[in-house]
Formats: structure tokens, C-alpha cells, sequence
């Protein structure tokens, strides 16, 4: 029996080299692969590393509302304290001693000082919604920035309870939950993940 030309490529090879050429058939029992090598099951993160949640875990979206209602009524709260502050300034300027210079000078001194509060709320506000809107796309400084904002709102909530302000007892409740579910192990693996 002959086996052609030894140097024909294209010819039969004696004795050729398993899974050199077409694929072989899988013995009995073995699923079939694909053409060319094996087929190695996915990894999770691709290339080796791990890989987060895919999706945003229910305790991180909890907290990144909370942000939004915290910082939506600070937006408010500021309002009222820039429109708060005007109003007393009138009143103090239309009191009983018209004219007084005393009376003018406390009603400048109100208004800047509901004014220089209104505009420190309004910028912690615009600090929680704009820590919330990173919550999707932010690393683990979104996660730090969203618990020390927690922490500080719980502080501060306590204070303002102790002068028997009963509405603190939602900040301080929101607070709490917003420090908890990011601190979680969930959390934190969502912030940390890797990123394309």
C-alpha cells in the first residue's frame, strides 16, 4: 500500500496527527466541540479577573433615591430659607422705629445670614444628587462620598433633634439606611467593579 508523495501536502500522511486538519470525532460520551480547539467555558470577568454585579443591587438603588429625596428637600429647604430671610428683613425694616438705623442694620445682618445658609444647603444639596448621579457609572469615591454625606446628614439630623425638631427622625432614619446599603458587601462590589 502506498501512501502517495511524502512531501504532498495535500496528500495522506502516515499515521497523521490527532486534531491537526478537520476536527476528529468525540468518542462516545464526550459533547461534540467546535471546529478548531476546545471550547473553555466563559469566565465571568474575561481575561482572568473578576468581575461585579451587572446589575445595580437593590440596596445601592435604595440608597441613590434616598440621595435624590434628601437632596430634593434641601433644594426646597434653601428656598425657603432665601425667601424666609427676605421676608424678615421686611418685616424688621417696617417695624415700629421706621427709619432706625438699628432696625436696618438687623434686618441687613437677617438677610445675609438666611442667605449664607440658604446657598451652604444649596450646595449640600447639589452634593447628594450629584453623588446620586454617579451611582451608575462612579468608583468607590462615589461610595465614600455617599456614606460621609450619610454620615453628616445623621449628625446633623441629631442636633436638630435635640432642639425637639421631630422631622429629623427622617433624616436620621435616611441617613442610617444611606451609610448601611453602601457599606454593604454588595455595595461595595458594585462600586469597585471593573470598568470598560
Amino acid at each position: 500500500m502506498s501512501f502517495g508523495d511524502p512531501n504532498n501536502p495535500y496528500g495522506q500522511q502516515p499515521g497523521g496527527q490527532p486534531g491537526y486538519g478537520y476536527p476528529q470525532q468525540a468518542p462516545q460520551g464526550v459533547p461534540q466541540q467546535g471546529y478548531g480547539y476546545p471550547q473553555a467555558p466563559p469566565v465571568p470577568g474575561g481575561y482572568g479577573f473578576p468581575s461585579g454585579p451587572a446589575e445595580m443591587p437593590g440596596g445601592v438603588k435604595a440608597a441613590r433615591i434616598m440621595l435624590y429625596v434628601l437632596g430634593g428637600f434641601q433644594v426646597l429647604g434653601a428656598i425657603v430659607m432665601v425667601i424666609g430671610g427676605a421676608w424678615l428683613s421686611d418685616k424688621l425694616s417696617e417695624s415700629e422705629s421706621y427709619g432706625s438705623t438699628s432696625n436696618q442694620d438687623m434686618a441687613d445682618v437677617s438677610m445675609g445670614v438666611f442667605v449664607v445658609v440658604g446657598i451652604l444647603t444649596l450646595g449640600i444639596a447639589l452634593w447628594a444628587i450629584l453623588t446620586a448621579v454617579k451611582f451608575s457609572s462612579g468608583g468607590n469615591g462615589v461610595r465614600i462620598s455617599a456614606i460621609v454625606y450619610g454620615s453628616l446628614v445623621t449628625l446633623f439630623s441629631v442636633i436638630s433633634l435635640l432642639t425637639t425638631n421631630v422631622f429629623a427622625l427622617i433624616s436620621i432614619a435616611l441617613g442610617i439606611m444611606i451609610i448601611v446599603f453602601c457599606a454593604k458587601q454588595d455595595g461595595a462590589q458594585w462600586f469597585q467593579r471593573p470598568r470598560h
